[in-house]
């Protein structure tokens, strides 16, 4: 690979699911990005959601696919819906079901995304919200996304949700860590958003733990600040988070992929270019931008670091490295 084509491994770009903008998809082509996200909502079934992905996988590396992903949470977070994917029910509703009942269907939703080009879900929800703060909490509660209103709860659900997509092939994602289960705002519209209470040490760190004991491939950072961990940067902009509490203490091992450093208002006083040198530079992987528009920027910053800094270079590339591993476990890498 050139060294443009490994930096576009590092980015994931949002694509409309049901009608893909035509010069956004020259934006990826031009860049290389290795990823893509089916934004929006289509409600065009699997067959035709299989022709749109193959139509993508045609513009990737000959040896290194594309990562496709969605937001196939359940409820009113569900991109993709019509002939051949199932009405999935919201994480409320998921997280009263026996685990074993969230198995089986886990692993149904996840062949009709296999079925339809998708390799790679943005889910499970992972947060805790607790019952006092409810619908309150902006993010997750106000949608019901999350599985209940205990670590408990929500560890045995998102691990049986892991469980089941892994059985259909298809990789997933813990989000939102540490953690959105203790705020108020919602970062894809509000700024600064603060969580005064999760520490390294909360119960609500929990199902992140089970679940990257259990091989959890993704893990998605969080927009917001927490005050007890890093109170000078936001989760994704933190070593203190990504590094140090993420990937030291917890052991993970796998991507660490951003929440939206395109469109999120959280991220709006931070220019294209600083979001994505400093989430790499945190410890981050995978820069998910729902704005494709973003890329050039991000883009041309990211190489601009790699030629003046060593040590920002070997991490981009140990993050090149992650990002391929990922594919190669998806089947999405060839050696000829």
């Amino acid at each position: 690979m050139s060294e443009p084509e490994r930096v576009g491994q590092l980015f994931m770009a949002g694509i409309a699911a049901a009608q893909p903008d035509q010069q956004r998809l020259q934006v990826l082509r031009t860049h290389h990005v290795g990823s893509v996200f089916l934004a929006g909502r289509s409600t065009s079934g699997t067959a035709a959601t299989k022709a749109l992905t193959d139509s993508l996988q045609a513009m990737a590396h000959s040896r290194a696919r594309l990562l496709v992903s969605t937001d196939q949470e359940g409820g009113q977070v569900q991109v993709l819906s019509g002939p051949g994917f199932s009405t999935i029910p919201n994480g409320l509703t998921q997280g009263s079901w026996p685990t074993e009942k969230l198995r089986s269907e886990a692993a149904v939703w996840a062949r009709q995304l296999s079925s339809a080009g998708v390799n790679l879900n943005l889910a499970p929800v992972a947060d805790v919200v607790p019952a006092e703060l409810g619908r309150r909490n902006e993010p997750i509660g106000r949608y019901g996304r999350e599985f209940g209103h205990t670590a408990e709860t929500v560890t045995s659900h998102s691990d049986a949700f892991l469980a089941g997509s892994a059985e259909s092939g298809v990789l997933t994602t813990l989000k939102h860590f540490p953690g959105l289960g203790n705020v108020l705002g919602n970062t894809d519209t509000t700024a600064g958003v603060v969580d005064s209470v999760t520490t390294g040490d909360s119960a609500s760190i929990g199902p992140f733990r089970s679940g990257i004991k259990a091989g959890a491939p993704f893990v998605m950072i969080s927009l917001a600040t927490y005050s007890k961990i890093d109170p000078q940067r936001q989760a994704v902009f933190s070593p203190t988070v990504i590094k140090g509490l993420l990937r030291d203490e917890l052991g993970f091992k796998g991507v660490v992929v951003s929440d939206d450093l395109g469109n999120a208002v959280a991220v709006k006083s931070v220019p294209p270019a600083d979001r994505a040198v400093n989430f790499l530079s945190a410890g981050g992987d995978l820069v998910l931008t729902v704005e494709p528009n973003s890329i050039p920027a991000m883009a041309a910053a990211v190489r601009a670091r790699m030629t003046h800094d060593p040590q920002f270079r070997a991490q981009a590339e140990e993050s090149v490295h992650r990002v391929l591993t990922a594919k190669q476990q998806a089947g999405l890498l060839s050696c000829e």
